[in-house]
């Protein structure tokens, strides 16, 4: 089989080294190279003066900043085409059939065809790859070599147990992957999109069929693209066996984070949009990812959570069944205060900010009689703890503190009664010093 492989590949080389000898290297041939040439620098400095004008007349308008990066190449690749057209009118009363120029022309075309068809793809690196492919298999076959290296190609066969498959197969398998997993994703994006317009459908189940319609998805295109190679589907038997191997032995983790999100999901623990507190991490759901939860806290930084650590680690969901949350303010005033007014105050000073709701309303509780004052809890209802439960605690504090100022309302402090006793063998003089016999020590007053 390989020198039958190489006997190919040489016969190959030798028919093409003829096609240049036949169709390169004549003079008519050389001066068509010239044309190209000549051409291809015309319409570069052509399309540069027509893009600096035309970003001079329309370079403030939108459209014009969308397509600005593309313009250049298309009008380049564009006016290639039109010399070379018009070159091959010229020159076709003395040169019946301008090979070349017939040729670059066609890949020229196809270039410009190319890239207006992947210009719908966003991303840039891809669009690239994409065109340069699809160009590279519109080229071989303008020049006529796709078939006689497709024919090598399916001549050369890989053993995959007691088949075979040819190196044709794969290309074609890797090729429809791609542009079925890329049709794929697109669906799934389409699909999300209208998904998320469902108000009246909950957000986990949003989510939840936006993920099984993307793995169902992309599982679809990894069964077309298998089928195209001509792999026999059974295969995927075995292949399942030693993939379940693998998860037993290594990939534990992954799976289960897997199973993880796919039962937060459906049991709808979690969402996007609450406000949790969990590992000592507090914050607002960002999404719910396969392996992960992203919960972007109060100062920006966004936590990723395995999916695993919030069904097995204890979680306080602040929004699970509603949004209503109840801050509690220990407050502890003087015995010599008016009680029942500092028990008022606190209730207007809960008023004072919008965020607190006036039902339920606020109150104030007195919770003891402690040693150093009476010990009181003011009791607010919010229902935004998105935007945080701490910083509304500081600033009703803070209206408490500048009203206990303005109606002389006393915050303790702490007291202590010390009691000097006066027993045999000891004498307390005047200025705090104890005898005891030879020794000396300052006491407390």
């Amino acid at each position: 089989m390989g020198e039958e492989l190489k006997a190919q590949i040489i016969a190959l080389l030798s028919e093409s080294w003829v096609w240049v000898k036949a169709n390169v290297l004549e003079p008519v041939r050389l001066l068509e190279l010239a044309i190209i040439i000549v051409s291809i620098l015309l319409a570069r400095f052509a399309s540069s003066r027509i893009h600096r004008g035309l970003m001079k007349a329309f370079g403030e308008h939108k459209w014009m900043l969308k397509i600005e990066a593309r313009l250049q190449p298309l009008l380049s690749t564009a006016l290639v085409i039109m010399l070379m057209w018009t070159a091959v009118v010229i020159m076709s009363p003395w040169v019946p059939s301008p090979y070349l120029l017939s040729i670059a022309t066609s890949l020229f075309s196809a270039w410009l065809v190319i890239r207006l068809a992947v210009s719908i793809i966003e991303n840039r690196e891809l669009a690239r790859l994409v065109a340069g492919l699809a160009w590279s298999i519109a080229a071989l076959n303008i020049v006529g070599l796709l078939d006689p290296i497709m024919t090598v190609l399916d001549a050369a066969h890989l053993p995959l147990g007691e088949a075979s498959i040819s190196v044709l197969d794969i290309i074609q398998g890797v090729f429809t992957f791609a542009v079925v997993l890329w049709v794929a994703l697109a669906l799934s994006g389409l699909l999300e999109k209208q998904v998320r317009s469902l108000t009246s459908v909950p957000p986990s189940a949003r989510v939840l069929m936006t993920k099984s319609g993307k793995i169902l998805l992309v599982s679809l295109a990894f069964l077309i693209s298998l089928n195209a190679t001509g792999i026999d589907l059974t295969a995927l038997a075995v292949f399942g066996g030693a993939l379940g191997v693998g998860i037993g032995f290594g990939l534990q983790k992954v799976v289960g984070n897997f199973i993880s999100g796919i039962i937060l999901l459906m049991d709808r623990s979690i969402k996007p949009g609450d406000v949790i507190e969990t590992q000592g991490t507090y914050g607002t759901i960002n999404r719910l990812a396969a392996r992960y939860t992203s919960v972007i806290t109060r100062d920006g930084t966004e936590f990723l959570i395995p999916n695993e650590d919030m069904i097995t680690q204890p979680v306080v969901n602040w929004s699970h069944s509603h949004r209503l949350v109840r801050r509690r303010v220990p407050v502890q005033v003087s015995y010599d205060s008016d009680i029942r007014k500092a028990m008022d105050l606190m209730v207007e000073a809960a008023g004072r900010e919008q965020r607190v709701l006036n039902n339920p309303a606020p109150r104030t509780l007195i919770k003891g009689f402690g040693a150093d004052g009476v010990d009181l809890e003011l009791r607010m209802w919010i229902e935004d703890p998105q935007h945080g439960v701490s910083n509304i605690a500081s600033d009703v504090m803070l209206h408490i503190w500048d009203l206990f100022h303005e109606n002389d309302i006393e915050f303790p402090f702490p007291q202590r009664v010390v009691h000097l006793r006066h027993d045999e063998g000891h004498t307390v003089h005047k200025d705090g010093l104890e005898t005891f016999g030879d020794k000396h020590k300052k006491g407390a007053e």
